[in-house]
C-alpha cells in the first residue's frame, strides 16, 4: 500500500489523520484519568449506552509505575479476589474514558481483573479536544509504539501484584487500540490471548512505527480479530492479508470475524456507529477467547 492510500484509508476510519509528528519519551502531562466522555464524541447516544454498575467490584483509578513517573489507569476485579487472569483493555483514540471503563467493569464482573491504562498521558489529555483532526496531531500521532510497549509491560507487572495471576495475560482493544493487541501480541511473550476489535492491519499511526503485517511472524499467541466488513478506513482485503499471512508464519491459532455491512465502532454503544447484533456477538466471542487462552 502506498503512502497516500494508507492516509486515505486513516482518513476514512477516524474523519481525518494529519501526517504523524515524533516526540520522545518525557514526563506524565495527564495525572489522572477524565470523568465522563471524550469531548470530541459528546453528545452521545444515551438510548444504546451499556452502563455497568461495580456491585461486587473493586473498581476505580489506580496508578502504575512507569518510566517518568506514574500513569493513571482504571482497574476493575471481582472484590475480595486473587490469583485473576488479567486482561488488558487498551483505549481508542479518545483515551480512557467512560466506555473503557465500563469495558473493564464487564470484564470483571465475567472474573477478570481488567486494567486500562491511559497510554496517552505523556503526551495531553485525549478527552478534552472538541477536534478530531487536532487530537490526532497533537497527541496521538506521537505516541510510539516504544512508548506504548513499555507502558503495558508495566501494566502487566502492575497486574501481577495486584490480584493478578502469573501466566495468566491477555490483551483486547478497540480502533486504536485493536492494533495495539496485534503489535503487543509479537513484543510481549507472556500474552496468552488477544482480542482485537477493528484494529488496523496494515499502517501505523506514529512516524517510524511498523504494522501488524510488518510483525506478522512474531506473533505466536493466538488473537481473535472482529472486523466490520463496511469499515471504509479498514478494507477487508487488508484483513484477509494478516489471516493469510499468519497462517503462512506458522500461526493457526487465530481467527477472524468480519460482520458484514457493519461500520467501524461497532462496539462503540455510546455513538451513531454502534451495531447490537455484532457487538453482542463479538462480546460472546471475547469472553469465551479469554475463557479458553488464559485458564
Amino acid at each position: 500500500m502506498d503512502e497516500a492510500t494508507g492516509l486515505r484509508d486513516a482518513t476514512q476510519e477516524i474523519d481525518s489523520l494529519l501526517p504523524p509528528l515524533h516526540v520522545d519519551r518525557r514526563g506524565f502531562v495527564k495525572t489522572a484519568l477524565s470523568a465522563g466522555f471524550a469531548a470530541a464524541v459528546t453528545p452521545v447516544t444515551a438510548q444504546t449506552m451499556i452502563v455497568t454498575d461495580a456491585q461486587g467490584l473493586t473498581a476505580g483509578e489506580v496508578k502504575i509505575p512507569a518510566k517518568g513517573g506514574e500513569m493513571p489507569a482504571y482497574r476493575a476485579m471481582p472484590a475480595g479476589k486473587s490469583g485473576l487472569a488479567t486482561v488488558l483493555v487498551v483505549q481508542e483514540i479518545f483515551g480512557v474514558h467512560e466506555h473503557i471503563k465500563d469495558m473493564c467493569r464487564r470484564f470483571a464482573k465475567a472474573g477478570f481483573l481488567a486494567v486500562a491504562p491511559e497510554l496517552y498521558a505523556r503526551q495531553g489529555d485525549p478527552t478534552k479536544y472538541t477536534e478530531i483532526p487536532k487530537l490526532m496531531s497533537e497527541v496521538v500521532a506521537k505516541v510510539s509504539d516504544a512508548q506504548v510497549m513499555d507502558d503495558l509491560d508495566s501494566t502487566a507487572a502492575w497486574a501481577a501484584k495486584n490480584g493478578g495471576a502469573a501466566g495468566k495475560v491477555g490483551v483486547t482493544g478497540v480502533c486504536w487500540g485493536g492494533r495495539i493487541v496485534w503489535m503487543y501480541a509479537a513484543h510481549s511473550p507472556q500474552i496468552k490471548g488477544g482480542v482485537a476489535w477493528y484494529g488496523v492491519t496494515a499502517r501505523a499511526y506514529s512516524a517510524g512505527d511498523k504494522s501488524p503485517l510488518d510483525v506478522v511472524s512474531q506473533i505466536k499467541a493466538p488473537v481473535l480479530g472482529l472486523y466490520g466488513g463496511a469499515d471504509p478506513g479498514i478494507p477487508t482485503d487488508t484483513v484477509e492479508k494478516l489471516r493469510d499471512a499468519l497462517k503462512a508464519a506458522g500461526n493457526t491459532k487465530c481467527e477472524f470475524v468480519i460482520y458484514p455491512d457493519t461500520p467501524h465502532g461497532f462496539n462503540a454503544d455510546y455513538r451513531p456507529s454502534y451495531r447490537k447484533e455484532a457487538a453482542e456477538d463479538g462480546w460472546k466471542r471475547c469472553l469465551a477467547w479469554f475463557g479458553r487462552t488464559l485458564a
